[in-house]
């Protein structure tokens, strides 16, 4: 699972990099931070069923952070 979390990592940076070339500088620094997140988390070496959690509780904020965006901020 840990290399998982470092596929992440390359993943969240490709896209950082597709945003940065398109010049949303926003969005391409939240991705690298979640990219420095995963490619750390990855290093850890922490269990199967912590990685679950964690990799839950991402899901989780950023659905919600979708849902709240798309509802409030939106116009």
């Amino acid at each position: 699972m840990d290399r998982m979390f470092r596929v992440l990592g390359f993943w969240t940076f490709v896209i950082a990099l597709m945003f940065l070339a398109g010049h949303m500088y926003i969005p391409a620094a939240l991705f690298a931070v979640q990219t420095v997140l995963f490619v750390g988390l990855g290093y850890l070496g922490l269990t199967e069923r912590t990685y679950m959690y964690l990799f839950g509780g991402y899901m989780f904020l950023s659905f919600v952070g979708m849902v709240v965006y798309s509802t409030f901020m939106m116009h």
